[in-house]
């Protein structure tokens, strides 16, 4: 069983940066696509940044661009997620998810039924 742990959320002022930091168990780290998703109150979770399992295809939702970048250490199991420019719209908890069901070729997929392993959030909240 792959267990997905977030953490490095909190409260910041909008304008401000935060780093995200996950990490995945298993010795298959290195293979598996990873997702970064956000949820905010009364919303949907959505899809806010994907990267490959090697690192060198990365992929971010059009609202993010620009002002989050996702990266990953396969020798520290760990992805990132820094968010520089936060804004307040960008509240919400935000999930860490694996793709560990096979080899994922392209663009890392946006779609939440495409990762099979969730951790349990972290909260990200930034005041105006």
């Amino acid at each position: 069983q792959v267990q997905v742990v977030e953490s490095g959320g909190g409260l910041v002022q909008d304008g401000d940066s935060l780093r995200l930091s996950c990490t995945a168990s298993g010795r298959t780290f290195s293979y598996y696509t990873m997702g970064w998703f956000r949820q905010a109150p009364g919303q949907e979770r959505e899809f806010a940044a994907g990267i490959s399992s090697t690192g060198q295809i990365t992929y971010r939702a059009n609202s993010v661009k620009g002002r989050f970048t996702i990266f990953r250490d396969n020798a520290k199991n760990t992805v990132y997620l820094q968010m520089n420019s936060l804004k307040p719209e960008d509240t919400a908890v935000y999930y860490c998810a694996a793709h560990t069901l096979s080899s994922w070729y392209g663009e890392p997929p946006e779609e939440v039924d495409k990762y099979n392993h969730w951790g349990q959030g972290t909260q990200v909240t930034v005041s105006s």
